[in-house]
């Protein structure tokens, strides 16, 4: 592909950001819109210059000039909006989270493999600097072998019902917008776990308001994430190892800095500063794959996505207190099929 044509799905808010980054992105173009509303998607064409305008997501599907879509429409609405546009032969970009539970990431990542298209989880951290540096960090060995991960990401906010936040019908709740990140890191430095330990408040709407877990990983290796809508959080997060430790500041998903400290050696303040929104790398990474081939991103497989919703499934069933005594067991993702 001499250009990457794009089409959106869902012109919210994140979806204004994805527009606003792909601005500085070579290689790519947003050249549909699509919302339930023709009107907000005429509003979006309008504001980022797309010329076509749907006020349906099939008439975007049989698109033949739209080469991947990026799924912004609510989590709950996901899983159904991906299979729809993998079966008309499109590349996905999802935003996050993936799906509402493992069980709907197993069916899309299936149809995306069956079809030889490619399929990422936009959880654009991990294409971040600071995330990419951390990697490096982790792969030289500098802090020695990672026993314990702390991360947390909480604010408060008035509650309001229809709010997709408070709405459960829509996949509202802390866990799956915010805790989302702290277990994210937990999966990139540790792995998957294998058991899981939590506990939170159901607030009056019946979405998860505040939750804390311990996640035993491989080794006997932790991670310590909490997650809330309600209470105000440091938002940072710090791993720690054998030989020293990493420190991501405020806010810990998008940070423009990290420390690592070293023993002996002291503590290193690493710059990873960029210009822009930050959605930016996410997009240059799906099109770095589409011009490889490649169906999935190295760096956010399907494999691991999958992982990581069965991990918030088993934080979300002790919250909600099914069942309702003990911890949750969660089997390891490590046996999910790979493309070759």
């Amino acid at each position: 592909m001499s250009t990457i044509r794009w089409g959106v799905v869902g012109p919210g808010e994140i979806a204004a950001g994805f527009a606003e980054a792909m601005r500085s992105v070579e290689g790519g173009e947003i050249v549909a819109v699509a919302s339930r509303s023709i009107e907000r998607a005429t509003a979006f064409g309008d504001r980022f210059t797309i010329a076509r305008r749907y006020g349906d997501y099939a008439e975007l599907a049989a698109d033949p000039d739209v080469d991947i879509v990026y799924v912004a429409t609510p989590a709950s609405r996901h899983e159904p909006d991906t299979l729809a546009f993998l079966e008309a032969g499109k590349h996905v970009l999802c935003e996050k989270p993936f799906a509402l539970d493992a069980g709907q990431a197993r069916r899309m990542a299936e149809q995306a493999r069956a079809r030889g298209l490619f399929l990422m989880e936009a959880i654009w951290s991990r294409f971040l600097p600071a995330y990419r540096m951390l990697a490096e960090a982790m792969a030289s060995g500098r802090i020695g072998e990672p026993l314990l991960v702390e991360a947390d990401f909480g604010m408060r906010w008035p509650v309001q019902p229809q709010h997709r936040l408070f709405n459960p019908a829509l996949g509202g709740g802390a866990l799956l917008d915010l805790g989302i990140y702290p277990v994210q890191l937990c999966s990139l430095v540790l792995g998957a776990p294998q058991h899981v330990v939590a506990d939170g408040v159901i607030g009056e709407t019946g979405v998860d308001e505040q939750i804390a877990a311990v996640l035993r990983h491989p080794g006997g290796a932790l991670g310590v994430v909490k997650s809330a809508i309600r209470t105000v959080m440091t938002c940072t997060a710090r791993i720690a190892g054998t030989n020293g430790s990493i420190d991501l500041p405020a806010f810990m998903h998008c940070p423009d800095a990290l420390t690592v400290t070293t023993h002996p050696g002291g503590a290193e303040r690493i710059d990873a500063s960029y210009q822009g929104n930050g959605l930016q790398f996410e997009i240059a990474e799906v099109h770095r794959c589409l011009a490889e081939g490649l169906t999935e991103s190295p760096v956010m497989p399907l494999t691991e996505t999958i992982a990581i919703a069965s991990t918030l499934d088993a934080i979300r069933a002790q919250v909600q207190r099914v069942p309702p005594h003990g911890s949750l067991t969660i089997n390891d993702p490590s046996d999910e099929r790979r493309p070759r």
